[in-house]
C-alpha cells in the first residue's frame, strides 16, 4: 500500500479527512499527521510517505515552503495542496514547488478520492517503468558480460589480428588503445569439497559483485567473466603506470577477497606487462600456468612466477628424505580433477612433477607415485558412474607399463590419464547439464508470460546457484537467459499479431510485459520493426 501523510492546521478539517476517507479501500495507508510544516518535516523524513497532503496556509511553516523542501529531498513524493484561497498566484507557486494537485476548500470526499486514485495509478505506472528500465539495464549487463568473455577468449587464444581486436572492441564499446598491457586472473569459490553445484552463498556472490563493481569504476581496468569461478582483469595504460596498476589490482583483490578463508577459496595470478596487443596470448599463457599451480599451492592466494616456477635447473641431489610428503597427497590430484580445466592439464602435470623432482630419481618413489595417481583417478571416474575400463580402454595409457617409467613417460602417462578423466567428467556434466536445461526450458515454456520470471527464479527451480545456471544455460543454448526468454516472448507475440486483431497492449500483457511501450521497444530491437509495422507487413 502507498503511504499518505496529512498536514493541516485546522484540527476539525484534519480529523475529518483522516477519519472519513476510506484510505485502505483506495490503496493507501494513513501514515501520520501534523498541524504545520515545521512539525511535519521531521516526521515526513522519518516516515517517507508516497503522498503528502498539505494545507497551503499554516503558521510557522506554510504548505508552499514545506512542498519546496520535500520536492528537493524526495522528488518522487506526490504532493496535494489544499487551500481556501482561490488565487491563481498561489496555484502558480504551488506548481513551481512541485505540487501534483491543487484543491480548493471545502474538499469533498469524492474529489479527493478521485485524485488519490489518479495519483496511485500514476505512481504504479512510474514504478513499473522504473522496474522495466532496471531490468533492461540488467539484461544489457548480462549480454555485455557474455560478449566480453567471447571477445577476450579470441584475443588470448590469438584468433584475432590487431585490426580485428580494435574492430571487435569498438562494437563492445571497449577502449583497447594503450601503450602497455597486463593481465590478472582471479578464482573465487566456496571453500568446500563438492562435485555438485548448489546454491551459492551470499558471501561468495557478494564478493564477486564487489570485485566487479570496484574494477568497473576505473577505465584502466577491463574486468570480464572467464568461467564459472574465474574473472579476468585486463590492465592498460602508459608503460610507467603498469607497476602501479599491478600493485593497485593485487591490493584490491586481497582487500575484497581476504578475511573469510574458512568460507571462501580464492587466489589470483598476475602476469608481466607487454607493449603490444599481439603479445597478450603470451601473457595469458603465463598467467594460465600460474593459475594451474593453485592446486599445488593450496592456501596460497597470490600466485607469481617466483612462487610457481618449480623447475629447478642443474644437478641436484635426489633423495627421498628431501621430498615434501604434503606434495604427494592424493587430494592434490583429486582436487585438480574436480575443479581443473582441460587447458590446465599440461601446466599442472609439469608443475606437479617438478615439485617432486628431488624424489623422482628413486624408482621406488616413481612407481609409488604412478600407482597413487592411477588409483586416485580411477576412484574419481568411478564416483562419476564410470568404470575403470571406461577410463583406460583404447588409450596408450592402458598399454603402457606403469612401473619403471622415466620422467618423460610419467609426464605423458599423467597427461593422457587426466585428459581422459576430464573428458569423462565433462560428459557426465554435459549429461547433467542437459537434464538441468531440459527442466529449466520446460519451466520457461510454462512461465515465460509471467513478467516476474527471472534467472534467480529458474535457478532455484532446478536447484543450482544462479551463477552456475547462467553459465551452463549459455553453454547449452548459446544465448543468455534473457535472450532466450525474450525470444520465446517475441515468437508468441508475432503469432498473436499474425492471427488475431488484438491490440498491441493486450498482446504485450499476454507475453509478459506490463508496459506496452517497453514491449514495443524490445520488439523493434529484436525484430527490426514495431509490432504495428510487423502486422502491416504480414498483410501487405
Amino acid at each position: 500500500m502507498l503511504k499518505v501523510f496529512l498536514v493541516e492546521d485546522e484540527s476539525i478539517v484534519r480529523e475529518n479527512l483522516r477519519d472519513n476517507i476510506m484510505w485502505q479501500q483506495y490503496g493507501y495507508q494513513f501514515a501520520g499527521e501534523a498541524s504545520d510544516g515545521e512539525m511535519a518535516l521531521p516526521l515526513i523524513r522519518k516516515v517517507k510517505p508516497d503522498v503528502l497532503i498539505t494545507d497551503i496556509k499554516m503558521p510557522f511553516m506554510d504548505g508552499l515552503a514545506l512542498s519546496g523542501i520535500i520536492s528537493q529531498e524526495f522528488p518522487q513524493m506526490k504532493i496535494i495542496i489544499i487551500s481556501g484561497y482561490n488565487d491563481f498566484e498561489y496555484a502558480r507557486q504551488a506548481i513551481q514547488a512541485g505540487v501534483e494537485q491543487y484543491l480548493l476548500k471545502p474538499v469533498t470526499r469524492t474529489s479527493l478520492q478521485k485524485i488519490l486514485l489518479e495519483i496511485r495509478e500514476k505512481i504504479e505506472n512510474e514504478r513499473a517503468q522504473e522496474n522495466y528500465l532496471e531490468k533492461f539495464k540488467e539484461d544489457m549487463q548480462e549480454y555485455e558480460q557474455f560478449s566480453r568473455r567471447k571477445f577476450f577468449e579470441k584475443v588470448f587464444e590469438g584468433q584475432l589480428s590487431v585490426q580485428e581486436i580494435y574492430e571487435e572492441a569498438q562494437k563492445l564499446s571497449l577502449e583497447m588503445d594503450a601503450a602497455s598491457y597486463n593481465l590478472a586472473m582471479v578464482c573465487l569459490r566456496e571453500n568446500r569439497n563438492t562435485e555438485e553445484p548448489s546454491q551459492e552463498s551470499r558471501l561468495v556472490a557478494g564478493k564477486r559483485e564487489e570485485l566487479t563493481r570496484y574494477f568497473l569504476r576505473y577505465p584502466e581496468f577491463l574486468i570480464f567473466r572467464w568461467n564459472i569461478n574465474t574473472y579476468g582483469i585486463l590492465m592498460k595504460g602508459e608503460e610507467e603506470q603498469m607497476e602501479e596498476l599491478k600493485t593497485k589490482c593485487r591490493e584490491n583483490i586481497i582487500r575484497i577477497c581476504s578475511g573469510h578463508d574458512d568460507q571462501i577459496e580464492w587466489c589470483c595470478a598476475i602476469g608481466e606487462p607487454v607493449e603490444r596487443l599481439s603479445l597478450l596470448p603470451q601473457v595469458y599463457s603465463k598467467v594460465n600456468h600460474m593459475m594451474s599451480c593453485r592446486f599445488l599451492k593450496p592456501g596460497q592466494h597470490i600466485l607469481t612466477m617466483e612462487t610457481t616456477n618449480l623447475v629447478q635447473r642443474g644437478k641436484e641431489e635426489s633423495s627421498l628424505v628431501k621430498v615434501d610428503t604434503a606434495k604427494v597427497d592424493p587430494e592434490i590430484i583429486k582436487n585438480f580433477l574436480q575443479h581443473g580445466q582441460v587447458g590446465e592439464i599440461d601446466d599442472f602435470v609439469d608443475g606437479y612433477l617438478e615439485s617432486l623432482r628431488e624424489g623422482l630419481s628413486s624408482k621406488l618413489f616413481r612407481d609409488y607415485l604412478m600407482l597413487s595417481i592411477r588409483f586416485t583417478t580411477i576412484a574419481f571416474v568411478e564416483n562419476l558412474g564410470y568404470s575403470q575400463s571406461d577410463l583406460l580402454e583404447n588409450t596408450y595409457t592402458d598399454k603402457m607399463q606403469i612401473l619403471s617409467l622415466n620422467m618423460e613417460d610419467m609426464r605423458f602417462y599423467m597427461q593422457e590419464l587426466m585428459h581422459r578423466a576430464l573428458e569423462l567428467s565433462n560428459q557426465a556434466l554435459e549429461s547433467q547439464s542437459k537434464k538441468l536445461i531440459k527442466k529449466a526450458v520446460g519451466y520457461i515454456e510454462e512461465n515465460y508470460a509471467k513478467d516476474s520470471i527471472s534467472l534467480n527464479e529458474v535457478a532455484s527451480v532446478v536447484e543450482v546457484s544462479a551463477n552456475y545456471f547462467s553459465t551452463v544455460f549459455r553453454q547449452e543454448t548459446e544465448m543468455t537467459f534473457t535472450e532466450y526468454v525474450t525470444q520465446k516472448r517475441m515468437e508468441k507475440a508475432k503469432q498473436l499479431l499474425r492471427q488475431t486483431e488484438r491490440q498491441s497492449g493486450d498482446i504485450a500483457a499476454e507475453v509478459g510485459f506490463k508496459d506496452p511501450h517497453y514491449f514495443s521497444f524490445v520488439f523493434k530491437k529484436t525484430q527490426g520493426c514495431t509490432p504495428r509495422e510487423y502486422r502491416s507487413g504480414m498483410r501487405a
